[in-house]
């Protein structure tokens, strides 16, 4: 794909035809990650690449922050969990920066997937706690977001448009609305 069609096609993907993703292409994606900029240049970022079907499947059924929101991703082939050490950036105007790094990395990780035809949908609602026991991750680490990553199936279940509706993925602001010039004009 040509890069400006990458950027304004991707959308949230949330059912996957059984179809594993290549390690090539998961090779690509953790090099555009890796490539991404960060605080500094610390690059606080780390990423784990779960391709277990029995972890994916206790991911979708014990993570999810409301009920059971994140049941779709049991049928992806992958899930890649993002994470950051707040200790390896940094904090500026009071702002921490480990989650603008490892936003800007998986963000990468995201569009160049898509660009391999591999949908992703980016997971907030998710209960760390529950995350850092079936992964094992140390406390000292933030989990920062969570996505499945597959080939889109091309029709649509129930569940899935529901999810759309209820997460708003076709609101999109007017360009009015998010851009002025010279000065804060909303």
């Amino acid at each position: 794909m040509e890069f400006k069609e990458v950027i304004f096609s991707r959308k949230s993907v949330r059912s996957f035809k059984n179809k594993a993703v290549p390690e090539e292409i998961i090779n690509d994606m953790m090099e555009a990650a890796r490539l991404s900029p960060s605080f500094q240049n610390k690059q606080c970022w780390r990423f784990v690449v779960v391709r277990d079907k029995n972890i994916i499947k206790e991911l979708a059924l014990r993570s999810g922050l409301v009920s059971k929101v994140n049941f779709f991703i049991k049928d992806a082939p992958l899930v890649i969990v993002a994470c950051a050490d707040p200790a390896k950036s940094g904090i500026m105007n009071e702002q921490d920066y480990y989650l603008v790094d490892t936003a800007i990395a998986f963000q990468q990780m995201m569009l160049t997937a898509w660009n391999y035809g591999i949908g992703s949908c980016w997971l907030a609602a998710f209960n760390e706690q529950k995350v850092r026991e079936i992964l094992e991750i140390p406390k000292k680490i933030r989990i920062v977001a969570l996505s499945p990553f597959g080939y889109p199936k091309e029709k649509k279940t129930v569940y899935e448009k529901a999810l759309k509706v209820f997460a708003g993925s076709k609101k999109r602001n007017t360009f009015n609305k998010i851009v002025c010039y010279d000065k804060w004009k909303f």
